[in-house]
């Protein structure tokens, strides 16, 4: 952690701090925006002389007025859906969700109080400022969360969190929780139900005792956020002790169940008699959403195929003049439901590339990856082959698999039928989804990933996957992609 980020800590020492911090700035920026929106539009649609519009009444209203009005009621709403509350931002799209949402029904203000009061309005005005506020809103809201995750993964911005619990489950949570830095939980210390002191076992998590240590253990670490990971050595009656323990506004209790990779919207919270019932859908593999997915599929792979036709005949003319053999490879995979598929890709091996493979399994594979074959610098890799590597042009041809309906823009890794033998049994789930040319993996690392990891990701996206989730991914992919980073 440099100097800087350690002077920012300090100086922003609770959640409420930072976040208070945090929100001041986006607030400034999100007012700019709006200003520069709506007074630009104005300008540039109604000019400066012809700003005035009237109502049956005859009375004459300044668009210069209206403008302000408009600027005012989209900020109110904004704050009204906590666009800018430390729970929301740095992490997920609820965040961008609660813009759209609290934008769309400030236009639909406007448009009944219109209506209501008889003011025409210029319908350029209003149809083109909305959608150019809320682009230019969530472009705001990206650049200061990209500024956010870098002082998050230095360790600033983040709530100071102390795990309460079993050895096992504080070890889990702090994994799980240093996985995704950018969420703003950094963990500094534990209690722990053995009371032990120190370093908890292949960790960096330090115990400061046990439950009855918890308020010199929240001394000691200055943890703002207390995570309760497991419940069964603290009753009910005990837990609401520690709530009324914490210091209102300041400090924050929050209770992790026993889930993992599950997507925030199966969860549902319903509360009977003071008992907080956590509901978790079951995920749904049929319907609307599947055929949503499938016509996004086959109108994706359409436009993409035909925009990128020029460079799929250039890169086919190059695979044929540089190397000896065909210029598309194909291979069986397993794709849906266990059902074989060829998939087709740019060839970028040798010819006798499969031959070669036995010879390549005894050397030194991928670190961490005992299924999945995956070597830096291989030799039966051609020099063009690994530049299209480098930037995935190879899998370019897949998208003729995604419009037969073998495969899909999004999914799961399609593997070998020798990979699948060594699956163990739960990993078979990743089936219950076609096969995707890009996923979860593939963006959170690619070739760099261990086994342990890639099945992880692939199951969380077989499990959440959304209409949502796709774009997110898809946008993540063109970034990984441009950045070549873990490809080989």
């Amino acid at each position: 952690m440099t100097a800087e980020t350690t002077r920012s800590s300090a100086a922003l020492g609770s959640t409420e701090d930072w976040s208070r911090a945090y929100s001041r700035r986006v607030l400034f920026t999100d007012l700019l925006a709006l200003i520069w929106v709506v007074f630009g539009v104005q300008i540039a649609w109604l000019g400066l002389e012809s700003n005035l519009a009237t109502n049956t009444a005859d009375v004459r209203l300044s668009y210069f007025g209206i403008s302000v009005v408009v600027i005012i009621v989209w900020m109110s709403a904004l704050a009204l859906y906590d666009t800018r509350g430390d729970r929301v931002i740095g992490v997920g799209s609820v965040e961008y969700r609660l813009i759209a949402d609290s934008s769309v029904r400030v236009f639909g203000l406007l448009a009944i109080a219109a209506f209501l009061f008889h003011v025409d309005l210029a319908r350029g005005y209003v149809l083109i400022a909305f959608p150019l506020g809320i682009g230019v809103l969530l472009l705001s809201r990206w650049m200061w969360r990209q500024w956010l995750v870098a002082q998050r993964k230095q360790g600033a911005y983040s709530a100071k969190v102390l795990l309460v619990g079993s050895t096992a489950s504080v070890l889990h949570t702090g994994r799980e929780l240093g996985r995704s830095p950018e969420a703003g939980y950094r963990v500094v210390g534990a209690a722990v139900s053995n009371g032990h002191r120190g370093l908890l076992p292949n960790s960096t998590i330090e115990s400061h005792g046990g439950f009855d240590d918890l308020a010199d253990a929240l001394a000691q670490t200055g943890a703002d956020t207390v995570v309760i990971t497991s419940s069964d050595d603290l009753p009910p009656e005990r837990v609401r002790q520690l709530s009324w323990s914490l210091e209102p506004g300041r400090q924050h209790l929050v209770v992790a169940p026993s889930l993992t990779d599950i997507g925030g919207p199966r969860i549902h919270t319903r509360p009977v008699q003071g008992l907080p019932l956590i509901h978790v859908e079951t995920p749904t593999y049929s319907g609307r959403k599947l055929y949503t997915k499938r016509a996004f599929d086959v109108i994706g792979s359409g436009l993409l195929i035909i925009m990128l036709s020029p460079v799929l005949l250039v890169l086919a003319l190059i695979v044929k003049t540089t190397s000896p053999g065909p210029v598309f490879f194909r291979q069986e995979r397993v794709g849906l439901n266990g059902s074989r598929f060829h998939m087709v890709k740019f060839r970028s091996m040798v010819v006798d590339a499969e031959e070669r493979l036995q010879e390549l399994s005894t050397l030194d594979r991928a670190e961490g990856n005992d299924v999945l074959f995956k070597m830096r610098n291989d030799p039966r890799v051609t020099r063009v082959g690994a530049f299209m590597r480098r930037y995935s042009l190879d899998e370019v041809p897949q998208l003729f698999n995604v419009l037969l309906g073998t495969m899909s823009l999004v999914g799961p890794r399609p593997p070998l039928s020798k990979e699948v033998a060594l699956y163990d049994s739960h990993v078979h789930r990743r089936f219950l989804v076609k096969p995707g040319m890009t996923g979860l993996w593939q963006v959170s690392g690619r070739s760099d990933l261990s086994w342990d990891d890639s099945v992880r990701l692939d199951l969380f996206y077989v499990e959440n996957w959304s209409l949502v989730g796709d774009l997110v991914i898809l946008w993540r992919t063109m970034k990984a992609v441009a950045q070549s980073d873990g490809a080989y």
